[in-house]
């Protein structure tokens, strides 16, 4: 049984129906950014987005449980430990910056690429956060990014400041999903 409830989380940090819920959750917010940078045809659609952020939700709730055990342990020894949760933090800002740094396109007529660039490091911080099981925050931080994705840009557009559009370029086109 041991095996079992280590397997399943249940020692160590977050359960099973806990790490359903903050993927699930990271899956549906996540994947309507996703989902409309999709709809734009951009480069990084709903499938990049979600794999950024699925990456970066396990990796916050493995360090939950790591963190867990670490104290468990700490207790167990009878000794005091340092722990740093937030380093997970900054080595997935680092790895979702360089993935990021390839959606970006320089031309001579400007520069493309840094809204979906922007945005595929959003997904990361809204899977950390779901991740590290903070909702509120994620639930809000997704919330505020698609009112701003959607609504905020259609303002802009009946403005002189209006968004401009990415030139016809190569893996702008379309997908036939």
């Amino acid at each position: 049984m041991d095996f079992l409830n280590n397997f399943l989380g249940e020692n160590y940090g977050p359960g099973i129906y806990e790490i359903l819920l903050r993927m699930g959750l990271t899956a549906f917010f996540v994947g309507i950014i996703g989902l409309e940078r999709q709809m734009r045809h951009k480069i990084a659609g709903i499938t990049t987005h979600l794999m950024v952020a699925f990456a970066a939700a396990a990796i916050a709730i493995l360090q939950d449980a790591l963190y867990f055990a670490a104290i468990q342990d700490a207790i167990n020894l009878g000794v005091e430990v340092q722990i740093q949760r937030q380093r997970v933090i900054a080595q997935v800002i680092t790895g979702v910056g360089f993935l990021g740094a390839g959606t970006i396109l320089k031309t001579r007529n400007g520069i493309y690429g840094l809204t979906t660039a922007s945005t595929l490091f959003l997904s990361a911080m809204i899977g950390l956060i779901f991740g590290m099981g903070h909702y509120v925050l994620g639930i809000v931080l997704s919330l505020f990014a698609f009112l701003f994705l959607t609504v905020f840009r259609k303002i802009l557009g009946i403005t002189s400041l209006k968004h401009q559009e990415s030139p016809n370029i190569i893996g702008s086109e379309k997908v036939d999903d």
